[in-house]
C-alpha cells in the first residue's frame, strides 16, 4: 500500500486538484465510448460472441473438400432461414443449376449468398441477420479493403435486379460468378 502513497502524493505534487479531476473525467468518457461501442473497435477475427471454438470450426469447413448433394440443393433452395449452415460450394452449385434452367435472378442471389457464407466463414463479416446488401459492402469493404470492389458489384448488382426489379440475364449472372471468384481467390491467397 505504500507504493500507492507514494504515487499519489507524486501526482499531487505535480498536478493541481483541477487538472486530475479533469484527466479522471476525460478517462471515464474514453472508457465509456469503448463500452458503448463494444464490439465494433474489436479485430473480426476475435469473434468474441461466436467463441473461439465455432470461428475455428468455421474455418475448417471452409477448407474442407464438400461434396454436394441433391438433397442439400433441394434444402438450401426450400430454405426459410437468410443463410443457412452450408458451404459456400452449395449455393453456387444451386447458383449453376438455376442458371441453366435459365433463372438468372435466382442465380445471382444463390451466388451472393455463397459470397455472404464464405465472407462469414472466414470471419470477414459477422452473420447478421436482417443485413442489407449495401451494408454488407460496406462491412467486407472496412474489414478487408481488397475485397470492396468485388462485394459491391455483386450487391449492387443483385440490388439491381432485385430492389430495383429489372429482368436478370446471363451477364448480370456472369459478372456476379466472376465476383464470386474473385473473392474467393483473395480470401483463399491470403488465409
Amino acid at each position: 500500500m505504500r507504493w500507492w502513497n507514494e504515487a499519489v502524493a507524486a501526482w499531487s505534487d505535480r498536478m493541481s486538484l483541477g487538472l486530475t479531476l479533469l484527466c479522471l473525467l476525460v478517462l471515464a468518457g474514453l472508457c465509456g465510448l469503448l463500452w458503448y461501442t463494444y464490439p465494433a473497435w474489436l479485430p473480426n477475427r476475435w469473434n468474441l460472441r461466436a467463441g473461439w471454438r465455432r470461428a475455428d470450426k468455421a474455418a475448417k469447413r471452409a477448407e474442407q473438400p464438400v461434396v454436394v448433394t441433391e438433397e442439400q440443393l433441394d434444402a438450401v433452395e426450400a430454405a426459410v432461414e437468410e443463410l443457412p449452415e452450408v458451404a459456400p460450394v452449395v449455393f453456387a452449385t444451386l447458383a449453376d443449376r438455376l442458371a441453366a434452367q435459365g433463372r438468372y435472378a435466382e442465380a445471382v442471389r444463390e451466388r451472393l449468398r455463397a459470397m455472404v457464407r464464405e465472407l462469414v466463414d472466414r470471419n470477414v463479416v459477422g452473420n447478421q441477420p436482417g443485413l442489407t446488401v449495401a451494408e454488407l459492402a460496406r462491412a467486407a469493404g472496412a474489414a478487408r479493403p481488397e475485397l470492396a470492389p468485388a462485394v459491391t458489384t455483386a450487391t449492387e448488382t443483385f440490388s439491381t435486379i432485385w430492389y430495383g426489379r429489372r429482368p436478370a440475364t446471363a451477364d448480370h449472372d456472369a459478372a456476379v460468378k466472376d465476383c464470386l471468384d474473385r473473392v474467393h481467390e483473395q480470401l483463399r491467397g491470403r488465409a
